[in-house]
C-alpha cells in the first residue's frame, strides 16, 4: 500500500512557460491521515489568473483552490491546523486575510505570515500553504 497519495500531479513546464523549469510536482500530498497543499495563488486551475493586481480577488481565488485540493484529499477546510500566507507588500495583510478569515471562520488554524520580496510571477501578489488532517472517522472515505 503507498504510504502517501499525489493529487494533481504537473510538471512545471506548463505552469511557468516564461521559464526554463522541468519539475514534476503536484497540488497536494495526502500522507496517512495529514493533507499538505502547495502554495495556491490566484490562479485557477486551468491556469488563468484571478484579480490582476487584486490581492483580496487573488485571496478568494487561492481559498477556492485549496478547498478544492483539500475536498479532494479527504478532508475540507475545518480541518486546516496551519496556514502559511505570503504577501508581496505590507498594505496587502489586510485584504488578504480578511479574505482567507472569511473562509477559516471557526477553524483557530496556527498561522505564519510573511512579507516577501516576490512570488514566482511577479502578478502574484499573494499565496497561501496549508496543512490539514483527515479525521481518523474519515480516513476511509476518500
Amino acid at each position: 500500500m503507498p504510504t502517501h497519495t499525489r493529487i494533481r500531479m504537473f510538471n512545471t513546464k506548463a505552469t511557468y512557460p516564461n521559464q526554463a523549469l522541468d519539475n514534476d510536482l503536484c497540488q497536494a500530498v495526502r500522507a496517512g491521515n495529514t493533507v499538505y497543499v502547495r502554495g495556491q495563488v490566484g490562479t485557477d486551475f486551468e491556469g488563468r489568473l484571478v484579480g490582476l493586481g487584486d490581492p483580496r480577488a487573488q485571496a478568494e481565488q487561492a481559498m477556492k483552490n485549496v478547498k478544492q485540493l483539500l475536498e479532494e484529499a479527504g478532508s475540507d477546510l475545518s480541518h486546516i491546523v496551519k496556514t502559511t500566507t505570503y504577501i508581496t507588500d505590507p498594505r496587502f495583510r489586510e485584504p488578504v486575510y480578511r479574505e482567507v478569515g472569511n473562509w477559516l471562520k471557526g477553524v483557530f488554524p496556527i498561522s505564519t505570515g510573511l512579507v516577501v520580496a516576490g512570488l514566482a510571477q511577479p502578478e502574484w501578489l499573494m499565496e497561501i500553504d496549508v496543512i490539514a488532517v483527515i479525521p481518523d472517522d474519515e480516513e476511509g472515505n476518500a
